[in-house]
């Protein structure tokens, strides 16, 4: 049992050190919530707003490589294996197939590191533009 709260303790402190840069909409909604599924959909919709600037930030760096197939290409290519990297980040910080078994604020802690991590990708292929472009 010592084991499992430990766990917890790690994860949760893991994922809140990188929480930080949530948006105002995700701050305004979770400010105002008074419950745990209150708190799971402002995180959803979080994970929904970050993945929606990722997409839009990586088409428009395809958009402006257009004249560059092979710089396009490996665009692609890092895309896809960052992609695979987030999944299997994700499945191992969180590998029990019983999600349940991470308690209610599993959906919430999912979407926040996701949205952090996509945060994080958003970054790397901006910069990726500036080296590129």
């Amino acid at each position: 049992m010592l084991k499992i709260i430990l766990m917890f303790a790690m994860v949760g402190l893991g994922c809140s050190s990188g929480f930080a840069q949530e948006s105002a909409q995700y701050h305004a909604c979770a400010d105002s919530a008074n419950t745990q599924d209150v708190l799971t959909r402002c995180a959803s919709d979080e994970a929904k707003r970050v993945d929606a600037e990722l997409n839009s930030a990586y088409r428009k760096l395809l958009a402006a490589l257009s004249g560059n197939r092979k710089a396009a290409a490996k665009v692609k290519a890092a895309q896809r294996a960052w992609i695979a990297y987030r999944n299997a980040y994700m499945d191992a910080m969180y590998p029990e197939k019983d999600k349940q078994s991470y308690g209610s604020v599993f959906p919430m802690e999912f979407d926040l590191l996701f949205a952090s991590m996509t945060r994080d990708q958003i970054k790397a292929l901006l910069l990726l533009g500036d080296n590129l472009l």
